[in-house]
């Protein structure tokens, strides 16, 4: 196997070493064995190219070619030509699955299901970054820089994933960089020879290849060093935060510039927080709406529940956008209404996330924070809190109604499979009660109000802050048992419950109303924090639920078990009091985009589907008219690509032998004659090297040094080929070079251009494939047999 081979393999090991870090991200990672398939052919591809040879432009055209084919092949099959040639449909189906990727990847949490979407995003990615370190490390033989985009990938899985595991995905893609590095030390090293490898100390490969001191010192290096990034971390310190924590912390860490969010349980602040001795004033706001018991101000969602508490997911945190995108699930059929809050926070109050009406579609706030889109919150960074601040949200007042959630369809397998997840830890006295409570239930909605009615009306369960909140798996069984406590386990209790019975849940942290005031505003203090399950149904959307007794108020919808007789009195046209575009969802979300995954939605009608396609037709064309732009200034670009790709090889490195310095130094000739003949002067075959540089100098008008340099190839040139042992003659290619640049320095721009773009000597490439031509044809025909001739056996 060649050097540059070998390097090619190890930039592909390398690559793939690398994107297991992104292994926790997805479940399954059967997409890894696609992607190491994927990188293969890309990589023989390149290996191909490179022997050819091919321009290095040329070569990571064909590479990044092969790599759309594939991917159209595994992912486009049906939209593209002959199941392999993207076209419009291809691309179009290429960018709805990036979209549904990228829905994915912000709705659901670590690991996300293994969606065709996120496999493209995942695989495709791979590819991507594959064909960068190929390009840096083999093509252009620039190993370091090849660890940018290694470091990329690792970056961006390391930012999303986390846990025990992480030092591991570390040492794989630390280890692989280590490996393409040294496979390209070694192989400029074997270049020298003996020179650098010190003594040989036996017989055998190793002995004889002389390179073995470096690559073990190499060695050496890299191992202490990947010891030193492993270990010396962990002596390091770490800070923790809590929730509502008044000193500034919050759930962030307030450090800045992460890219995830994490949080710690809850429970032990917000007991706090509800037992303080004076109900200080956390924030006062102004609304729109007349509403204000259903205006709860939402902190945080808890989505996390590992059979000792719920708390939030690590998530993805991004700039926070002007609008935000419509709440999943929800459709157009649902009635809301646009309302405009006015928030100030109180200047001794520093809380890491944002308090707001859920669902937020427009936030106006000053300072650095970022958006967590599954959870719609905002949280601080660069030790951004809410400290004094001031800010107004644009939100909607979602108003379902019974016959509504009552008819809901069934949520996505995907969302089921993250939302309805219980540990194995969880006491089964909990599914039990669940199973026992709502016995006769036609459907989840009357599932979850009669959950909301056992524990608020009843069930005989006890309203009592001074109550601890507990830990462990038999906390939320204690409750039940012991029938008394505050939100948090009311809240924590129903949810768990309602996942035993396949109904996605979560809790979510934050304020109630508040108390009006006499100047119309409303007042927050401590004692109304709270907490309150949130479940999903499916063209609603998540939904709140109030089973503490006591407190908050009781959702309308909540408040009826015959279906039917609220949906009467609410109009079915979707009210809205604003004109905002990001709040009112389009006319096709009432088809989810779980339920599209699933092939679940009704037919569009022949209009529907027209006006479809044309909305996402410019799109096609777009890229179409890219690609067809791409074909039209490549052509013309080849002379050019060729004659870069063969001034580079000519004066390229070079081995020591004679045979390697005899075609160097022809090499260098040749640049210099076909160079000359790009500005007019064409070769004459006839003359020999020295008459030759007399008829460059002269017809060309070189300067003086060009001149010189000229004469002292020509010189060389000779030397190989009458000397019996030709020596070796230093600065060639710079003497071809100073030609090449006398003669851009002495021509007009025409001639430069010229000379650029539409080189003389590409005429070599036609010859060179009708010589190929022939002799392939004279290896292809048969040779006849010569017929022998007999003499006559007529008597003359």
């Amino acid at each position: 196997m060649s050097g540059r081979a070998r390097l090619a393999l190890f930039a592909a090991a390398a690559t793939l070493m690398t994107s297991c870090a992104l292994l926790p991200l997805v479940s399954p990672a059967t997409w890894i064995f696609q992607a190491a398939f994927l990188l293969a052919v890309q990589t023989g591809v390149g290996a191909l190219t490179r022997r050819v040879p091919l321009a290095r432009p040329l070569t990571v055209a064909v590479q990044a070619l092969v790599t759309l084919m594939m991917l159209t092949l595994v992912f486009a099959r049906s939209q593209a030509l002959a199941g392999i040639v993207p076209g419009p449909e291809a691309f179009q189906h290429f960018s709805a699955l990036l979209r549904a990727g990228a829905d994915d990847v912000g709705r659901y949490s670590i690991p996300a299901p293994l969606s065709d979407g996120i496999r493209l995003m995942v695989v495709g990615g791979v590819l991507v970054i594959g064909l960068a370190v190929d390009t840096l490390a083999v093509t252009y033989r620039s190993a370091a820089p090849a660890g940018l985009p290694l470091l990329a990938l690792y970056s961006v899985a390391a930012g999303l994933s986390g846990g025990g595991a992480a030092w591991l995905w570390f040492l794989l893609a630390a280890a692989g960089y280590l490996m393409l590095l040294l496979a390209e030390s070694r192989d400029r090293l074997s270049q020298w020879g003996r020179v650098f490898g010190g003594a040989a100390r036996g017989p055998g490969p190793e002995s004889a290849s002389g390179v073995v001191a470096p690559v073990r010192t190499g060695r050496r290096i890299g191992a202490v060093v990947l010891g030193v990034a492993l270990f010396v971390p962990l002596a390091l310190p770490s800070l923790d935060g809590g929730l509502l924590d008044g000193a500034g912390r919050g759930i962030g860490n307030g450090t800045g510039g992460g890219g995830t969010i994490a949080a710690v349980n809850p429970l032990v602040s917000l007991r706090d927080s509800l037992n303080v001795d004076e109900d200080r004033t956390v924030m006062t706001y102004r609304t729109d709406t007349g509403d204000t018991q259903n205006l709860y101000l939402r902190i945080v969602s808890l989505d996390d529940f590992d059979g000792t508490a719920w708390k939030p997911a690590q998530r993805h945190i991004i700039d926070v956008p002007d609008t935000f995108p419509a709440p999943v699930g929800l459709s157009g059929e649902v009635k809301r209404a646009t309302i405009r809050t006015r928030i100030a926070a109180a200047d001794w109050y520093a809380q890491d996330w944002l308090p707001m009406p859920y669902p937020a579609s427009k936030v106006d706030i000053k300072g650095s924070w970022r958006y967590e889109p599954v959870g719609r919150t905002l949280v601080g960074d660069h030790g951004q809190n809410t400290r004094g601040a001031r800010y107004e949200v644009t939100s909607l007042m979602v108003e379902p109604t019974a016959q509504q959630l009552a008819s809901a369809p069934e949520a996505s397998p995907a969302m089921k499979r993250e939302y309805t997840k219980v540990p194995e830890s969880l006491p089964a006295i909990v599914a039990r009660t669940a199973r026992k409570v709502t016995a006769g239930s036609a459907n989840h909605y009357e599932q979850a109000v009669k959950l909301q009615d056992y524990f608020a009306v009843s069930g005989d369960f006890r309203y009592n802050t001074e109550v601890q909140a507990g830990s462990g798996s038999t906390a939320i069984a204690n409750f039940l048992k012991e029938k008394e406590g505050f939100c948090v386990h009311f809240s924590f209790a129903m949810a768990s419950m309602a996942r035993t019975l396949g109904i996605p849940a979560r809790v979510a942290v934050g304020f109630t109303s508040g108390t009006p005031q006499a100047d119309g505003s409303m007042a927050v203090g401590l004692r109304d924090a709270h907490a309150w399950p949130e479940l999903y149904f499916e063209g609603v959307g998540w939904t709140r639920f109030e089973p503490t007794p006591s407190r908050g108020s009781v959702p309308s919808y909540t408040q009826t078990n015959t279906p039917g007789e609220i949906e009467s009195a609410a109009p079915k046209p979707t009210f809205s009091t604003s004109a905002a575009p990001s709040a009112e969802p389009s006319a096709t979300e009432s088809c989810s985009p779980q339920l599209r995954k699933l092939a679940a939605c009704p037919e569009e009608s022949s209009a529907a589907a027209v006006g479809a396609q044309d909305d996402d037709w410019p799109t096609t064309r777009i890229l179409g008219l890219a690609l067809a732009g791409l074909l039209v200034l490549g052509v013309p670009l080849l002379p050019l690509l060729w004659r870069t790709r063969v001034r580079a090889v000519r004066l390229g490195g070079h081995g020591r032998t004679e045979a390697d310095v005899a075609a160097y130094t022809l090499g260098a000739w040749s640049e210099v004659t076909d160079t000359a003949w790009d500005y007019g002067i064409a070769p004459d075959e006839s003359q020999t090297p020295r008459k030759a540089a007399e008829r460059i100098v002269r017809v060309g008008g070189l300067d003086p040094e060009a001149e010189a340099a000229v004469h002292r190839l020509a010189a060389a040139v000779e030397q190989v080929l009458y000397a019996p042992h030709p020596r070796p003659v230093t600065g060639l290619a710079a003497d071809a070079r100073r030609v090449g640049k006398s003669f851009r320095t002495s021509a007009s721009r025409p001639a430069r251009l010229r000379a650029l773009l539409a080189p003389r000597s590409a005429v070599r490439v036609i010859w060179m494939a009708s010589a190929a031509r022939t002799k392939l044809s004279t290896r292809l025909t048969p040779r006849r047999r010569p017929v022998p001739h007999h003499p006559s056996s007529q008597n003359p």
